[in-house]
């Protein structure tokens, strides 16, 4: 269990700017991105995608199945609703930073930071916990062991970028972060044609969620 005091400031700040930036604004549910998901999804009639306030991926994450539908939707949204009102917005974040996949066995951030750095979380540098902020979006997609490691930097950049937007940080910051040389720890297992399991995983991730593909 990692407390949250004992988390970098520049950790939670690109975890919000990129994953829910009304975070202490609404009650467990951004109008704003639910809204845009339904239009994405009348246009394109594809999976639900994005509109999930960090509450609703706590719940997400711990409590329902990684189904896309309508149903687990509004499940996700009243869950979401109740957990605002039994907990401070301190305690879900902690709790969403201690159950949050961010890639393979790496649920949680005390064994993400220990996998991809070597390193505490409260020891992470604004780079990398940029880089880490980017994971939970899409680990297998994101991840620097996956068949494009460039995606996980790109990705960075957009945390940066969203991060100077939400005036946590400045653009020489930002820069600054983006040119700092981090360090990606070897995989600790090594993996047979990496690329193609990395494909399968992906895929996989698509049809059946993050959490089915890393716990299931």
């Amino acid at each position: 269990l990692v407390k949250l005091e004992d988390l970098p400031d520049s950790l939670v700040q690109a975890t919000i700017a990129i994953e829910d930036k009304n975070f202490y604004h609404h009650a467990g549910i951004d109008l704003e991105g639910v809204g845009r998901a339904a239009i994405s999804y009348a246009k394109t009639h594809q999976t639900l995608q994005g509109g999930s306030t960090i509450t609703q991926q706590l719940i997400k994450n711990t409590l329902l199945t990684p189904d896309r539908t309508w149903e687990r939707k509004a499940k996700e949204v009243i869950l979401a609703f109740w957990t605002e009102r039994l907990f401070t917005k301190q305690q879900i974040l902690q709790m969403y930073f201690n159950e949050v996949p961010y890639g393979g066995t790496s649920v949680g951030i005390a064994a993400a930071s220990q996998t991809y750095f070597g390193k505490l979380p409260k020891e992470l540098s604004l780079a990398e916990s940029a880089y880490l902020a980017g994971l939970p979006a899409s680990p297998t997609t994101y991840s620097p062991y996956g068949a494009n490691p460039q995606s996980g930097k790109d990705r960075q950049r957009e945390v940066l970028r969203r991060m100077v937007e939400e005036k946590f940080i400045n653009q020489t910051q930002a820069d600054e972060a983006l040119a700092e040389k981090i360090e990606i720890a070897a995989p600790r297992a090594e993996i047979k044609a990496p690329h193609f399991v990395m494909y399968l995983r992906s895929e996989l991730s698509r049809k059946y969620g993050e959490r089915m593909v890393t716990q299931g």
